[in-house]
This record gives structure tokens, C-alpha cells and sequence, in this order.
């Protein structure tokens, strides 16, 4: 199983490196391999938050996420979109945009007469309103999770009061709001100030639209669902409108891991062909490749901590971008919190999963054998 879930994943890797090889040489093979194990090494969370929305997807709509979904974090998040913020906000056609980080001329006299930034440079400007519009949205699926009553706990001393403080409507809008002002005063630039809380409230919105959706068609089909077998069952999974708006809801979720690692990437390379080839090609299938593998073995059913860790790691991913408005952070330092979170409740899974084991056995044994 093992072979057939990351083999495809295995060739684009092999064609990439070579593809990279025949590009630029040497330099640009290293470059696509570093940037590919970076993205698959600082993205379980992604991987894990991603099995938690695939299992609940139909076989047809998980295929739809494996195929045309790898096409729109490959082409869309990793080339199209580092593309489109350049030639949006410096107001360069497509064409010149795409020559300009192909080609860049020495200070970019070509079509920045007066010495304006280089295309690296306006990518990296831009930031505040990608990790605005990426934070809210990641902001918001942590407060729902972490809002909400749920049996199992992880971190029960924090968890189970603030279930209880989600008792009240619409907290997590509230406090996402409230952090979204805070870090627009206190984080922002000035003249950034109204393009961050703009880009902020696009988040909150496409977050509000895209859940609800999916939320709202789910609960119908499976009371439609549940009405002709006779009672509604957890099994069931999303089809139809469900299963296109999850898939929606994961594809945003996606690009919302994203920005802060095609951001990062220009630490190393300002190339878009490299950037495409390492984080979206060998990243993104890999990662892909990770969410399958935890659905199929069911892992997050027999590690029960790991949605709480992920979910955990992805509310620090949001403070970290907001705080990444104002104060640089290494791409590094965002990863290995990520891996923390993950590490921590993997372990406590193990723990928890033992303890079981063994109340098991005790009971097992205290049971009476019987007579005759």
C-alpha cells in the first residue's frame, strides 16, 4: 500500500529533479531538492488538517482533490499566484511580469526606469496582505476546532474551558476580529494598515462562506441519507454540493499553508520554474501523498491527539503570520513549532493507546473464569 499511495509521488520527484538538472544545472537540481524537502518536512500539519476534511469526502471527490487539486497548488499556488501579485501591484501586463522573474534586468531598468523594486522585492512587499488574508483564515479553523465540545481532549485543562466560553455565538468571530485590529495597530505599517484589514476580512469571509457551505449541503445530505435507511448515520460521507464545497474549503485551506512557504522561498531562489518544480511538485504531491496515507490507514482514528496537535499547530501558524506583519520570522522557526505540536500529540497518542492497552488487560484478568 505503501508503494501505490507515494509511488506517483516518487516519479514527479525523480522528473522534477531532472527536469530541474536540464533548467540550470547542478545549482538548480540542489535548489529543487532543498526547497522539496523543506515543504514536506514543515508541512504535516497541512497533511494531518487535510485527512481530517478528505475522510469525510467521498471516493469521487477525494480522487477530484488528488488530481485536479495537485494541478491548482502546483500551477495556481506555487507560479500563477506569485505572478499575479506582481503584476497586480506593480501594474506590469502577465507577460512582462513572468519575464521580469525569469529574466530580471540589473536594477530592473527594463521596466523600472526610476530603480523600483525587483520582482523578488514586490513579491516580499506584499506580504502583510497575504499573511492578513492566510492568518484569519487559519485563525478562524482553529477557534472553531478549539471552541467546540468534543469527548476526547489533549490538552484537557485548556481545551474543556474554552468549550465551554464557545457556548457563545459567533466567539471565534469575535476574537479573530479583535486580533485582526490588534495586529493592524500594533504590527502594521501605516500605509498598510487598510490593505491588511481589507485582506483580513477577505479571509474571515471566504472562510464563513466556504465552511458554512459545505457544513450546510453535508447536514442535508446526510439527513436525506439517513431518512431512507431509517436513521442518520456518521458514515456517510460528502457527495455532490458537500463534496465540492469541502473541496473548495481544502483547496483555500491549502493555499493558506502556502503563502507563508512561497514567501519563504524566495530566501532561496527568486526563480518561479524552481519554486514550481521544488515546493509544488515535490512538495505538494508528497504532502498529498502524507493526507492519503493517514486516511487510508486511518491514523487519525488510532492516534487520537493528532487533529487536536495539527490543530494547535495551525493556530500558531496564524499568530505567527499576523506577528510576521510587523517582525521577520524564519520560515524554520514556523515549521518546528508545526512539528511540536505534531510531535507532542503523536507521543501522547502512543501514551494514551498503552494505558488503554494495559486497563484492558487488568480488566481482562480481574474478569472470573467460568465454571464448568
Amino acid at each position: 500500500m505503501v508503494l501505490r499511495i507515494f509511488g506517483m509521488s516518487l516519479i514527479v520527484t525523480v522528473l522534477s529533479l531532472v527536469v530541474a538538472l536540464l533548467y540550470g544545472g547542478p545549482t538548480a537540481l540542489a535548489l529543487v531538492a532543498i526547497l522539496g524537502i523543506l515543504e514536506v518536512s514543515l508541512s504535516f500539519d497541512n497533511a494531518v488538517i487535510n485527512a481530517t476534511v478528505l475522510r469525510r469526502m467521498s471516493d469521487f471527490w477525494q480522487r477530484i482533490f488528488l488530481t485536479v487539486g495537485i494541478l491548482i497548488a502546483v500551477f495556481g499556488m506555487r507560479l500563477v499566484f506569485p505572478l499575479a501579485i506582481v503584476w497586480i501591484t506593480a501594474g506590469l501586463s502577465p507577460v512582462k511580469a513572468f519575464d521580469l522573474a525569469l529574466n530580471p534586468p540589473e536594477g530592473d531598468a527594463a521596466y523600472f526606469p526610476n530603480g523600483d523594486p525587483s520582482y523578488e522585492t514586490l513579491l516580499t512587499d506584499a506580504h502583510p496582505q497575504i499573511a492578513a488574508f492566510g492568518g484569519m483564515f487559519l485563525l478562524l479553523l482553529f477557534l472553531n476546532f478549539i471552541f467546540e465540545e468534543r469527548e476526547i481532549t489533549w490538552l484537557s485543562w485548556l481545551e474543556r474551558p474554552l468549550a465551554q466560553l464557545g457556548k457563545l455565538d459567533m466567539l471565534s468571530v469575535v476574537v479573530a476580529a479583535i486580533g485582526l485590529v490588534l495586529t493592524a495597530e500594533l504590527l502594521t505599517p501605516e500605509d498598510k494598515r487598510s490593505t491588511v484589514l481589507l485582506a483580513g476580512l477577505l479571509g474571515m469571509v471566504v472562510y464563513i462562506v466556504v465552511d458554512g457551505l459545505g457544513s450546510m449541503f453535508h447536514t442535508e445530505e446526510m439527513t436525506e441519507e439517513g431518512e431512507s435507511k431509517g436513521g442518520p448515520s456518521e458514515l456517510v460521507k460528502a457527495t455532490g454540493k458537500a463534496g465540492f464545497f469541502l473541496f473548495l474549503y481544502l483547496e483555500v485551506l491549502d493555499a493558506s499553508f502556502s503563502f507563508d512557504g512561497v514567501i519563504g522561498a524566495f530566501a532561496i531562489t527568486a526563480d518561479p520554474i524552481i519554486i514550481a518544480l521544488g515546493l509544488g511538485l515535490i512538495g505538494a504531491m508528497f504532502v498529498r501523498s502524507i493526507t492519503v496515507y493517514l486516511v487510508r490507514k486511518g491514523t487519525l482514528s488510532e492516534y487520537v491527539f493528532l487533529e487536536h496537535g495539527a490543530h494547535w499547530a495551525i493556530g500558531a501558524l496564524a499568530v505567527i503570520l499576523f506577528v510576521s506583519i510587523g517582525v521577520h520570522i524564519n520560515e524554520l522557526i514556523t515549521g518546528l513549532v508545526g512539528v511540536a505540536f505534531i510531535g507532542a500529540a503523536f507521543i501522547s497518542s502512543i501514551i494514551r493507546n498503552r494505558r488503554e492497552n494495559d486497563d484492558q488487560e487488568v480488566n481482562s484478568e480481574r474478569e472470573p473464569t467460568p465454571v464448568g
